[in-house]
């Protein structure tokens, strides 16, 4: 298993954690902190176990948690990412799917999706979108736009806990 190669976990304190980890999650730093609430050693410092501890924490929150950190996600191609107003992270993932290099018409189909999924969902589109590209995440719109809400909803927290190691294993 991957060693972090910036910090340790397990020798950091809750604040030095929260700083390093809250952002893992988008704007949803308490998972971090319940997960170095639940103790850590030395074998959260591989990628993968932290990711199961920090996923687990969000996996085991009441649905109204959930949904704020489904809430927390800008929508893909959407007013905040053209404004320049999305994290640092989110700013990568989508520009290193091709996100920003939309054309007109592209920036359009997305601008549709986005509405008639928040207006269906009540909550935005989300997709792990590293490793993809603007085609297949217009697909994948197009296709989960026919779900009903209890899988689409199961199907954000899976993609979030996705995006959470993505974003682990760039730290």
């Amino acid at each position: 298993m991957a060693l972090f190669s910036t910090c340790r976990p397990s020798e950091q304190t809750q604040e030095q954690f929260v700083d390093t980890f809250g952002g893992v999650f988008e704007h949803s730093s308490w998972v971090a902190e319940q997960a170095y609430g639940d103790g850590l050693d030395s074998t959260f410092d591989e990628v993968d176990t932290l990711h199961t501890r920090m996923a687990g924490v969000l996996n085991n929150a009441d649905d109204a948690s959930k949904m704020q950190v489904i809430l927390a996600h800008p929508d893909l191609a959407g007013r905040a990412a053209q404004a320049g107003e999305l994290t640092a992270e989110s700013t990568n993932e989508q520009a290193s799917a091709g996100i920003s290099q939309c054309s007109a018409e592209e920036f359009a189909r997305f601008t549709d999706f986005n509405q008639r999924y928040k207006e269906k969902f009540a909550f935005p589109f989300i997709m792990a979108v590293k490793g993809a590209n603007r085609y297949a995440i217009l697909e994948a719109f197009e296709r989960r736009l026919d779900n009903d809400l209890t899988t689409e909803f199961d199907t954000a927290i899976a993609e979030i806990n996705k995006i959470a190691l993505f974003r682990l294993r760039d730290l």
